[in-house]
């Protein structure tokens, strides 16, 4: 009987073929497709094409690109991510919130030169890529989330008004600029007389049919169908006529792959803006990811979905495309439409190509006002002012952190506020760690546990006793406020205290400052006359201690002994000395 083979050869190829299935789910979720879910995926990619014509083409005017730079990022981009996701329903594609960083920092970078704006663009994407491969090498996935959930809250709603400040303008058929939100919305206000009625009326007729449209058929591709009246309705006028600008014709047929040359000078002004779509996009998809996996009970994989996600700015890159991310709304559509695996992106993509090859023309005489609209309506669900609420109502400093995005954003611009709102968050949890909340402990009233007396003035205080946890870690910036507050208490004590207990089951870490902080509190208190000890430490943090102070000192540093054995060991003690 022929044995099967044993050499390494056998083995490094069964290894290869697992880790290419780790890194390429396809491998694992097409083998055991079945066949009852491809009418699903097919419905749902059929939908989300239809939902990505117009709002691709509004993203990509919404980002100064050409209207098919936004459809060729939905093509590239999600037909190749398919081939990464963890995400069964993440759709990948243009984003608002990209799309008017891109504008913002590219548009001054290339100085009114077309094709340099568009080479620039899809060179953004390539480092964006880069940096997302770098990032899944290096297994940073932890490390990107800086920019938190609360970051988001207040970015959101700032790019929200953003983004509307640059589309109400064309609304009123009004030139508008400005440095910032503030301004640009200050000048349309002094320039609203000059109102162009007959496009005033076609993006408020969009406006009305999207709201309208979504909110009697969520899930449906409401802005084909509204793109489709108003072509049909601008095909019978003239639009010279009434000053209405049009999409033009498109380009016939897929770009072909490549990247254009641009100098060493301009790749270093592009990375900062890189590295902010990385982030964003990261946090944005991530989070939507998580959403629908919740949802519907599976799980995704963060360091995987930064592979997808760089993939897929890759192919966009070379595809002539910009900066793509899992957005919300899109991936939203994917979902309610009944997508069950990837396969409806690659269905998406591949209706999206028969678009561009064959279907451009019908798109010609589509009002540029009416992608304004869809922009609009697009970022509208942002801003949620419940959210604030919630936040204000949670935790002031989350909401002072939403605030500091919201503002910087509309002050600053969307790639300046979203990094100043990353280090304020930053600064804030410092501060916060800078000042742990040092409980002061008493006994629960008929048991052996103790809590904070703050929090229950029912506990038992013990005579002669002070009982204290530090609810942080004990690193080189708080030790000498917790020393500063243990000392004061101690001394406050209406009662003469001879025992100090410091209780660390809520410290999961301490540095050698901490360590050394603690024997110079041994050493102050033993001064006075009053002794030390520490009581429940984690296995890391009693290393620590041993290796750093003589813990001899400290009456021993063990698993074994609790706050309970400490305070009935001195009450046991005192009871002796009485007598």
């Amino acid at each position: 009987m022929n044995q099967p083979p044993t050499d390494n050869t056998t083995i490094s190829k069964t290894g290869f073929a697992r880790w290419l299935a780790t890194v390429m789910p396809i491998l694992e979720w097409l083998p055991a497709y079945k066949a009852a879910w491809f009418w699903s995926d097919l419905i749902a990619g059929i939908t989300l094409a239809a939902y990505a014509v117009p709002v691709a083409m509004a993203y990509a005017s919404l980002a100064g690109l050409p209207p098919q730079s936004g459809i060729y990022c939905y093509i590239f981009g999600g037909l190749v991510y398919a081939l990464f996701a963890s995400s069964r329903h993440l759709s990948i594609g243009p984003t608002a919130a990209i799309s008017l960083m891109v504008a913002s920092i590219v548009g001054p970078i290339a100085g009114g030169d077309v094709s340099l704006y568009a080479a620039f663009a899809s060179l953004t994407a390539g480092m964006v890529a880069l940096v997302s491969i770098v990032a899944w090498l290096l297994r940073l996935s932890t490390f990107v989330n800086f920019i938190s959930e609360t970051i988001l809250v207040g970015f959101k709603a700032g790019a929200a008004i953003s983004i509307a400040s640059t589309q109400l303008p064309k609304l009123f058929g009004i030139q508008a600029v400005g440095e910032n939100s503030i301004e640009r919305i200050v000048i349309l206000v002094r320039h609203v007389a000059d109102t162009n009625l007959t496009l005033f009326a076609i993006g408020i007729g969009a406006l009305v049919l999207l709201i309208v449209g979504e909110r009697m058929f969520p899930g449906r591709p409401v802005a084909l169908m509204v793109v489709a009246i108003f072509i049909i309705a601008v095909s019978a006028l003239n639009p010279t006529d009434y000053n209405l600008k049009v999409v033009g014709t498109l380009p016939q047929g897929l770009p072909k792959p490549g990247l254009q040359e641009v100098g060493a000078g301009h790749v270093r002004q592009l990375l900062e803006l890189a590295f902010a779509c990385f982030l964003l996009s990261y946090i944005e998809s991530i989070s939507a990811a998580r959403t629908f996996a919740r949802k519907h009970n599976y799980s995704v994989d963060p360091r995987q979905e930064l592979l997808g996600l760089g993939i897929a700015n890759l192919a966009a890159a070379f595809g002539h495309g910009y900066p793509v991310a899992g957005g919300l709304s899109q991936s939203a559509v994917n979902e309610k439409a009944g997508a069950r695996t990837p396969l409806a992106l690659i269905v998406a993509s591949l209706m999206l190509a028969v678009v561009v090859l064959f279907l451009t023309g019908l798109l010609r005489n589509l009002p540029e006002v009416v992608l304004s609209a869809i922009v609009l309506v697009a970022v509208s669900g942002f801003v949620k002012i419940a959210d604030f609420r919630r936040l204000w109502q949670i935790s002031r400093v989350e909401f002072y952190v939403a605030m500091f995005a919201f503002v910087g954003v509309l002050l600053l611009g969307i790639l300046q506020g979203v990094m100043i709102s990353a280090v304020a968050s930053l600064l804030l949890l410092l501060r916060l760690m800078a000042n742990p909340h040092v409980a002061t402990l008493g006994r629960i009233p008929g048991t052996q546990r103790f809590s904070d007396v703050a929090r229950h003035p029912d506990n038992e205080l013990i005579p002669g006793v002070y009982l204290f946890r530090v609810e942080a870690a004990m690193l080189y910036f708080n030790v000498e406020n917790i020393d500063k507050t243990v000392i004061e208490r101690v001394q406050a004590s209406p009662t003469l205290v001879k025992l100090v207990v410091c209780d660390l089951s809520t410290s999961p870490y301490i540095d050698v400052a901490g360590a050394q902080m603690l024997a110079q509190l041994q050493e102050k208190l033993s001064a006075e006359g009053i002794r030390f000890r520490i009581a429940e430490a984690h296995a890391e943090v009693r290393d620590i201690l041993r290796a750093t102070i003589e813990y001899k000192r400290l009456g021993g540093v063990n698993r074994f002994t609790s706050i309970s054995d400490i305070v009935n060991e001195f009450q046991c003690q005192q009871s002796s000395s009485d007598v």
